[in-house]
């Protein structure tokens, strides 16, 4: 394998070696004869094996083994500083320009054991299930097909009105009238026509409707409006399905995201058997109801609708791609405009007698 560094800077202070490759932290490695410093200038010369860099650094004279270099390199790629130099790159040079910047931003993730060639292959051969073409769902369909997602299955039953615009960028005026999903599958053809999208302008009244949808795809993203147990649908067929979901939306001044990974954290079943019973008569139970048969207008605005639709984006990639594990998975994120943004994590409680968890598959 070609062990490649990444950028990075490094001085010697005494006996110890200072690294910087986020800008975030510092790595302070004990270095008292200067091996390692050595190691890193000559992987700074570019791209080579473990065997080429024992020659190199043998050359200098630094007595090292080959083993001794394959340790180093196995410390260096703990710290994240080296990656596979064959992998930098996807190999197709129009899909290397496509995806110039996805390649560039995960190679933060790379290792040696897993490249950033492969992260975007990942996505490239995902298939994600779209719920909603509206508010944060007409952003969230602009960032998968940014990131590259190979596959997109479009759902909603709305027309675009100008009242969309303030939130809506994938519409134009021209466009009034006009099936969403039809507009955002167009909109998506011409932005990447790599990208396979399918269009299905439908009703969604119960989990049953969206079977046919759930076959071959990697994630749910997004939810659906209309009913009040219109995303408890969306919960069960995630389950039957054993995908995971993401979905998101806004309250009068919350943003809000969770996700639901199948069999192996709480669902939104779970978060409503904590919930206050029906005939309950405290401030709670009362509070609850009259919260839940509130009709609030929608006032998502444009900057609000992108950052729910990228909150999900960057879940789904999480799912997608393993980069990290989800963040978001059987809890509720809230960020709160009225607090400064700053997200809080609000874990659904587990519920071992859940009916829906029941059906995930294992």
């Amino acid at each position: 394998m070609l062990v490649m560094l990444k950028e990075c800077a490094w001085e010697s202070l005494g006996g110890e070696l200072v690294v910087v490759h986020d800008p975030r932290e510092a790595y302070t490695l004990a270095d008292p004869d200067g091996r390692i410093a050595a190691l890193l200038e000559e992987l700074a010369r570019g791209p080579a094996t473990a065997e080429e860099l024992s020659q190199a650094l043998t050359a200098r004279g630094v007595a090292v083994t080959g083993d001794d270099v394959r340790d180093g390199l196995t410390g260096l790629d703990s710290l994240g500083l080296v990656e596979n130099a064959d992998e930098r790159l996807l190999g197709d040079p129009d899909a290397d320009e496509r995806h110039f910047s996805n390649l560039t931003f995960f190679g933060v993730f790379a290792r040696l054991g897993r490249s950033r060639a492969e992260f975007v292959r990942r996505l490239r051969d995902s298939h994600v299930l779209v719920l909603g073409a509206g508010g944060g769902g007409s952003s969230l369909v602009q960032c998968l097909a940014g990131l590259g997602v190979g596959a997109l299955t479009l759902v909603d039953r709305d027309d675009i009105a100008p009242r969309n615009f303030a939130r809506q960028f994938l519409y134009q005026h021209a466009d009034i009238g006009r099936s969403k999903v039809e507009r955002a599958a167009e909109w998506v053809r011409a932005y990447d026509p790599g990208v396979e999208v399918r269009a299905v302008d439908r009703w969604i009244s119960g989990p049953d409707d969206l079977k046919d949808l759930t076959g071959d795809v990697q994630v749910i993203a997004g939810g659906l409006d209309g009913a009040l147990d219109a995303n408890l649908w969306v919960n069960e067929a995630a389950l039957r399905a054993g995908v995971p979901w993401v979905a998101g939306g806004m309250t009068r001044t919350q943003l809000i995201y969770f996700s639901v990974d199948p069999g192996r954290s709480a669902c939104l079943r779970c978060d409503e058997s904590d919930l206050p019973r029906p005939d309950e008569r405290t401030t709670a139970a009362v509070a609850h109801r009259l919260t839940r048969g509130l009709r609030l207008a929608n006032g998502l605005t444009g900057p609000m609708a992108m950052q729910v639709g990228s909150l999900v984006a960057y879940e789904v990639m999480r799912y997608l791609t393993g980069v990290e594990p989800p963040r978001a998975a059987g809890c509720r994120v809230v960020v709160d405009l009225l607090n400064g943004l700053v997200p809080v994590w609000q874990p659904f409680p587990r519920d071992p007698a859940c009916p829906a968890c029941a059906l995930a598959r294992r």
